[in-house]
């Protein structure tokens, strides 16, 4: 065991550096083939089987575009609450903020604290009306008002952007850990990987993709609870004696228990949390799980479920990276001889699986990694292929009248071109680092879905026009700031330093956004404008109650 410890980057190619893109899990550096860890293969091959079976149940009832996209709208808030939650508790969140709390302690939290706090949002600003006015993605909602073609075009392309950036991210980890569980060649690995979430998600569609995450979501919230409890076990079951065996280890003694030690900036601190926050609520696959439920109570249901097993979630993580300083910090079987963690930073999570429970807990978590990116990425997959053949077919191409038929096969189809485009994407970006890319979906996220989805349900005044030029705004500025920020100005071009100061652009990018929207439709004097403000009234009959308002009672759509 110790052995594989000392040769296994496998944490480092889940998770993330520092405080680059937690959330999306960014990868970087070489990876060779490792001795393997036969308990995490049998429990792979475990849940591959598993999850395989539930495609081969999912495809018998997968015959209509609906059922293909929302599971027909039958699956129950606490089902899709779980769904959501293993859609979102990634593997870089499980890594990279124990690693982060392992080196600073408290401040490990500030990612994990943005990213909560968009479910209570998501379930008293978006659940209802979203669930009310859309029928398979949130799309569907922004168009209810304004110009179909144009608005659908705009946001099916921050769509397919969000999409591609996550997977080139989530390829290349998932494809290297094949590489390492199997010692396969990464090109093979990659084809592998593609080749199981493309059965999850053109035979099975949204309802084995629900199953695939929610076995996901379990297994993952019974491995931290695990370890959070063997670690507990340990000291009676005092958090208060944790986190004073954690000070006593920490070179930074009590100072870990406050913030301040590794982000001291609060510009820094408030632009991450600002890009988690909206960037978590406006993710195109988040949104889309909210029309699997039958009715706006269950999405309610949903987002309570969600916001309760991510909390969880983030409570057992305070106890695996306070634990991981207390028990990892002065073990030096976990450091190599220059006295270094085993790894890096991002490797604490299986060191202290490993400390606690050997070889049995340590494959399992190993298996229980490669299990989340498999079900963020048929997520992502599902979501980029609705854009194209309901968004952009069926609604734009054929006015929102397609044959049904006609749309499934097409979907099927953008699901195999859309993994034929992860596997070349990830064979191109396997040698480079790609921590900058995973930044862009959730500061693309903050920055066009976000100030479109809220203005068009929560003001009147909202026009196509103003919606178009805040999107391009919001999409530029966000790409821009990004290039010319630390990750890739200086990490990846090799500049002395940055002109922008933050990773995290979204601060900046998000009231700029909302502004461009906000000034353009108030000058919007067009004819289409009028009928854009006309509509709002029917449109919030709709969100509210989920029906046509009376006859006089609101505008025409």
């Amino acid at each position: 065991m110790r052995h594989l410890l000392r040769n296994s980057f496998l944490i480092w190619m889940c998770s993330l550096q520092a405080h680059s893109a937690l959330a999306a899990g960014a990868i970087e550096g070489e990876v060779t083939r490792q001795p393997v860890n036969q308990t995490a293969i049998i429990m792979f091959l475990i849940f591959v089987v598993a999850t395989l079976f539930i495609t081969w149940r999912a495809s018998r009832a997968t015959t209509t575009s609906s059922v293909f996209y929302n599971a027909g709208g039958q699956i129950t808030g606490a089902q899709n609450g779980m769904a959501i939650a293993g859609d979102f508790m990634s593997a870089a969140s499980f890594l990279g903020i124990t690693g982060l709390m392992f080196i600073g302690g408290f401040d490990g939290l500030i990612l994990s604290l943005g990213a909560f706090g968009a479910w209570p949002v998501l379930m008293f600003l978006f659940a209802k009306r979203v669930r009310n006015l859309g029928s398979f993605t949130f799309i569907d909602v922004i168009s209810q008002r304004l110009e179909r073609n144009p608005i659908r075009l705009v946001t099916a392309f921050s769509t397919i952007v969000v999409v591609v950036m996550y997977l080139i991210a989530q390829m290349v980890g998932a494809g290297k850990l094949i590489q390492l569980l199997f010692g396969l060649p990464y090109e093979l690995a990659l084809i592998i990987v593609s080749g199981l979430v493309l059965g999850y998600v053109a035979f099975g569609g949204m309802l084995a993709t629900t199953w695939v995450q929610i076995i996901k979501a379990i297994l993952l919230l019974t491995g931290v609870t695990l370890i959070a409890f063997l670690l507990l076990a340990r000291l009676d079951f005092s958090f208060s004696g944790l986190l004073e065996q954690a000070t006593l280890n920490h070179p930074k003694g009590e100072a870990i228990l406050s913030s301040g030690v590794i982000f001291k900036d609060p510009v820094q601190i408030l632009t991450i949390q600002v890009s988690m926050l909206f960037g978590t609520v406006g993710l195109p696959h988040i949104l889309m799980r909210l029309f699997t439920v039958p009715d706006m109570r269950q999405a309610k249901l949903s987002a309570y479920y969600a916001s309760l097993f991510i909390g969880y979630f983030y409570i057992a993580l305070l106890v695996l990276g306070f634990g991981a300083i207390a028990f990892v910090y002065n073990a030096p079987e976990f450091f190599d001889e220059s006295g270094r963690l085993i790894g890096g930073s991002n490797m604490a999570a299986i060191h202290i699986a490993s400390a606690v429970g050997g070889d049995v807990l340590t494959g399992f978590m190993s298996a229980v990694c490669f299990a989340t990116i498999l079900a963020v990425v048929a997520g992502l997959t599902l979501s980029g292929a609705a854009a194209i053949s309901h968004d952009v077919y069926a609604e734009v191409l054929k006015q929102g009248e397609p044959d049904p038929k006609t749309e499934l096969r097409l979907t099927r189809i953008s699901v195999f071109l859309i993994g034929l485009a992860a596997v070349l994407l990830g064979i191109a970006f396997q040698h480079e680092n790609v921590a900058f890319i995973a930044t862009i979906p959730m500061v693309v996220s903050a920055s066009v879905t976000f100030p479109m989805l809220l203005l068009s349900l929560f003001w009147g005044g909202f026009t196509t026009r103003g919606a178009i030029w805040g999107a391009l705004v919001g999409l530029s500025t966000s790409i821009v700031l990004i290039v010319l920020g630390p990750q890739v100005w200086v990490s990846v071009l090799g500049n002395s330093e940055a002109l922008f100061p933050y990773d995290y652009p979204a601060l900046f990018t998000m009231p700029l956004a909302f502004a461009v929207m906000i000034a353009v439709s108030k000058l919007d004097a067009s004819p289409r404008a009028a009928t854009d403000r006309d509509n709002y009234q029917a449109l919030l009959w709709r969100a509210e109650f989920g029906e046509s308002a009376p006859s006089g009672q609101a505008g025409s759509v």
